[in-house]
């Protein structure tokens, strides 16, 4: 079988697997947001730690989606290291 054909036959259970992460990682990043959101309006702060969170949950998603469309073979979490697209930007914007 030909290397290509093994990966994308493989992106079926990686898939699932990963997806299953990405959706109780997504439901939990979706409560703390909420909670940030109150946390700023009470405080007028960002919370550097669920900032943080999240944007790691949304680098986690891009390199998800990366895979499952093809567009690269480097396998997402579990199976690789979670690294940040972005880093969180803390600078306020008027």
């Amino acid at each position: 079988m030909k290397k290509e054909r093994k990966e994308a036959l493989l992106r079926i259970p990686i898939g699932i697997v990963c997806g299953i992460i990405a959706e109780l990682w997504g439901i939990l990043t979706v409560v703390l947001a909420i909670i940030n959101f109150f946390v700023v309006l009470f405080t007028a702060k960002r919370n550097k730690n669920l900032s943080k969170f999240a944007n790691l949950y949304v680098s986690y998603l891009y390199s998800y989606l990366r895979y499952m469309m093809f567009t690269t073979n480097i396998r997402p979490f579990p199976f690789n290291d979670v690294k940040e697209v972005e880093k969180v930007d803390y600078k306020s914007q008027n």
